[in-house]
């Protein structure tokens, strides 16, 4: 962004299009005035990525909102090269929700923090709050870690639009992936299908 950002100005760390739509909502409900950031080096494979960055700018077409996409300054930024890294330490331990995704939390919302300072802003949030199926407070920790002096995190709780959201990505037919990004996370959504039923 080459201006300050407004006083009432959010960067608002997206995950997807789907589970941006409502926290979007309620953000400008609230006064708050949402850019997305769509730094997400966990969503594997590359196809994938590129469907939900696609849908993302949907979403912020359709509600006026402005986008940051970091890989359109540096393509390596869409590579799972830094997420690999992150989680690689783990060993066998990788395959346990409870330990990976605290490690890929705390990644994103790190950058996502780096880049409101850069360009300015005084808050920010993750449309990761959204969710049902993440780790809220493991969120909630990384967001406040990364804060600091001239940066507050908005930890709001965005679940409640849950039903709301759905609706409107249906309605909208933006792209609804079925699993929360990693190829670990794909596997334990298609886990089951390994067995073979007799």
């Amino acid at each position: 962004m080459n201006t300050t950002p407004p006083d009432n100005a959010i960067l608002l760390h997206a995950c997807c299009g789907p589970c941006s739509i409502t926290p979007v909502l309620r953000l400008l409900d609230q006064g708050l005035l949402p850019t997305l950031y769509f730094y997400n080096p966990n969503i594997h494979p590359l196809p994938e990525y590129l469907r939900r960055r696609e849908g993302l700018l949907a979403v912020a077409q359709r509600l006026g909102v402005d986008v940051i996409l970091p890989d359109q300054q540096d393509p390596a930024d869409a590579e799972p090269d830094v997420w690999l890294a992150a989680v690689a330490g783990l060993g066998a331990g990788m395959a346990d929700m409870a330990r990976r995704c605290p490690l890929c939390y705390d990644l994103r919302l790190e950058r996502a923090a780096a880049c409101a300072r850069e360009a300015g802003f005084t808050r920010f949030s993750s449309t990761l709050l959204y969710s049902k199926y993440q780790n809220h407070q493991a969120i909630l920790d990384a967001g406040v870690r990364h804060a600091g002096p001239g940066l507050d995190f908005l930890g709001e709780d965005f679940r409640p639009s849950w039903d709301e959201g759905i609706r409107l990505s249906k309605e909208w037919e933006i792209y609804r992936q079925p699993y929360c990004g990693c190829l670990l996370s794909a596997h334990d959504r298609y886990r089951k299908a390994v067995r073979i039923k007799t």
